[in-house]
């Protein structure tokens, strides 16, 4: 990477643009243009993000951006080709750990009991109980007497109403 950060340095400064004017067109910040040409590539957090940087300076500096390109993903294949697979495999296993998606398509189901007979039986029972009592009620219902006519005769009644 230091060798292509070199390369672009030199390209910029064989057309005559400086680093800040660079900066300006490309609205990149000074450092994050000084991190490319120095070959930094710890300074970026996305890779992927890097590496459009660096096909957007190429494109600027009148170069060929996927030959630019190309040369970037060399180098991040000798780089990542030097890590062992066993520290790859915890990385990924790391990285799995920490972002556990939840999806229907992930989610572990427990086992669901069937509560819908239940359901139904509490609710015929309640109703069986509820139509017993109503029966039970209007059976035992006495006539309702008033006060106006109690000791009177139904015969005395008619009297009146003539």
């Amino acid at each position: 990477m230091k060798e292509l950060g070199e390369y672009l340095k030199r390209m910029r400064i064989s057309n005559g643009v400086s680093i800040t004017e660079a900066c300006e067109d490309l609205e990149f910040s000074t450092s994050h243009l000084e991190n490319i040409e120095s070959g930094n590539v710890r300074a970026f957090k996305d890779v992927y993000e890097l590496r459009d940087s660096i096909k957007l300076y190429a494109k600027y500096l009148g170069l060929d951006p996927d030959k630019i390109a190309d040369e970037f993903n060399g180098f991040l294949f000798q780089h990542t080709s030097k890590i062992s697979l066993d520290d790859i495999l915890a990385a990924q296993k790391k990285k799995q750990d920490e972002r556990k998606v939840k999806s229907p398509y992930t989610k572990e189901y427990k086992e669901k009991t069937n509560i819908w007979p239940v359901f139904v039986i509490s609710l015929v029972i309640f109703v069986l109980i509820f139509t017993v009592f109503v029966v039970v009620a209007t059976i035992n219902k006495k006539p309702v007497q008033t006060n106006e006519l109690k000791g009177y005769r139904k015969d005395d009644l008619c009297e009146f109403a003539y």
